[in-house]
């Protein structure tokens, strides 16, 4: 199973069947709808298992033992979620587990909130709270940003690996809320019924994310503005 998927973000594919009929063709031991699964699936298992674990081969090793896991207990599951949800708790469980094993994440028996994951910052109460808006420094600009020459094309990766390590760097809790959110499109109800925590936590935790993605980002381009341009 190794080399999962790419995320497509141009194409999504075919939609699934409902969850029944793919819970039953996976019991049945359908390949076909597996592979499904697999091609929509793992490139958000991995964004989601990257959260916790320290690099992409480690998250491509959850991934897989993830996978397994959902063919293990697929006859077991009571559909009392939705079955992303159900296999997305199986990512995060073993990402969790891998993380703590490879001593990149302290113990998350509970997603309560911690002491690193409160900082000074607005209120998270406020109206952009929860909500994608100019306050998420991974939202898309409101007009389209061209890189027309070599050396904006430079810059544009150099700023997604700036966001690559910031996002790195915040503590498991925020990391995983604003991948969720912002990256895999869940809303704060998915969020907080996944993550087992509360709709005010969930705010919280996505608020202190993007306050600090925005703030490293910003740091970043002002230095960045300040350079010499490239020869």
């Amino acid at each position: 199973m190794r080399g999962m998927p790419e995320a497509d973000t141009q194409s999504p594919g075919p939609a699934l069947p409902a969850d029944d009929v793919v819970v039953e063709a996976l019991r049945c031991g359908d390949e076909d709808m597996f592979a499904a699964l697999l091609t929509a699936w793992s490139p958000g298992m991995l964004q989601v298992a990257r959260a916790y674990v320290a690099d992409e081969h480690a998250a491509e090793d959850v991934v897989q033992d993830a996978w397994v896991g959902v063919l293990r207990g697929i006859d077991k599951f009571e559909a009392r979620s939705a079955l992303r949800t159900w296999v997305y708790r199986i990512v995060i469980n073993r990402a969790k587990t891998r993380g703590v094993n490879d001593a990149r994440t302290v113990p998350m028996t509970s997603l309560t909130a911690a002491k690193e994951d409160f900082g000074p910052a607005v209120d998270p109460g406020g109206p952009r709270a929860g909500s994608r808006g100019a306050d998420d420094p991974l939202a898309p600009p409101r007009t389209p940003v061209a890189w027309p020459s070599p050396e904006g094309e430079i810059l544009a990766l150099e700023v997604h690996q700036h966001i690559e390590r910031a996002l790195g760097s915040l503590p498991a809790r925020q990391r995983i809320v604003i991948t969720l959110r912002d990256m895999q499109g869940y809303s704060s109800d998915e969020v907080c019924a996944l993550l087992e925590i509360t709709a005010a936590n969930q705010r919280v935790l996505l608020h202190r994310a993007r306050t600090s993605l925005r703030g490293t980002l910003d740091r970043y381009l002002t230095a960045q503005s300040g350079k010499e341009p490239t020869r």
